[in-house]
């Protein structure tokens, strides 16, 4: 058995480094939430020396909001604004002599894509033309998921370890009750039960299923480095590998 474990980089927190040297696969800001082009530069090179697959992380134009605001834009702005961000990390990626490996869009947008087909639409359109050997990662059992599948691009079912989900398999809202976790020992269980029985129990009580293809930790999380430290060892520990 094995599963991807990927985490937010680039975006100005204090442990980026520590966490390359947990992970599988780094997101990097694209400037438009958080990060700008040297930030990127420096994460993508730091990425490729801990032989970490990198994915682009690409947002709404919302660096106020850490690109947390929900928008309602024309899919072809969107299009047009994806395919800026993840060209402009490709470029940084070829010149450093790496290969991009996936796109995982941030915030606001991911969540909205994860239910709205024609934004999800407009994401895999990007993906697909800037290149289509991209993996696209979406919320488990989300429309994301469903365009990256309409799209013939490779679909990656992303689950998270320190976030509560409600149960419809959405994420439970960061301004409510129950939307973080906050305990190692519980993201740990929790983690392991997503990869071995593929099903989260939800803030209401319900066990909902999902596949963990990759799991998330925010880099910009209180809790991402001592999370990571102990979801790698219990993976680990369990015989599952940790790979992109």
């Amino acid at each position: 058995m094995h599963v991807d474990l990927n985490a937010d980089l680039g975006e100005g927190a204090a442990d980026d480094a520590a966490l390359l040297a947990l992970v599988s696969a780094a997101n990097i800001a694209c400037g438009w939430h958080a990060g700008d082009a040297r930030l990127m530069q420096a994460t993508v090179t730091a990425a490729l020396q801990s032989g970490v697959a990198i994915g682009a992380h690409p947002s709404y134009p919302d660096r106020d909001n850490f690109g947390r605001t929900e928008m309602q834009l024309d899919p072809a702005d969107v299009r047009a604004d994806l395919i800026y961000q993840i060209g402009a990390l490709d470029a940084l990626v070829r010149a450093a002599g790496g290969r991009l490996h996936h796109v995982k869009p941030h915030g606001a947008l991911y969540n909205q894509a994860a239910r709205d087909p024609a934004l999800a639409d407009a994401i895999a359109a990007a993906v697909l033309d800037v290149n289509p050997s991209l993996a696209l990662y979406g919320l488990a059992g989300s429309e994301l998921l469903r365009a990256a599948d309409r799209a013939g691009l490779r679909a990656v079912s992303e689950v998270f370890a320190d976030r509560g989900y409600r149960a419809d398999g959405s994420l439970v809202p960061r301004s409510q009750p129950g939307a973080f976790v906050e305990h190692v020992d519980e993201a740990v269980a929790r983690t392991l039960r997503m990869v071995g029985e593929g099903v989260v129990v939800a803030v209401t009580g319900e066990t909902v299923p999902l596949q963990a293809d990759t799991i998330c930790l925010h880099g910009d999380g209180p809790h991402a480095l001592a999370f990571a430290r102990a979801i790698q060892a219990a993976l680990t520990q369990a015989g599952v590998e940790i790979r992109a």
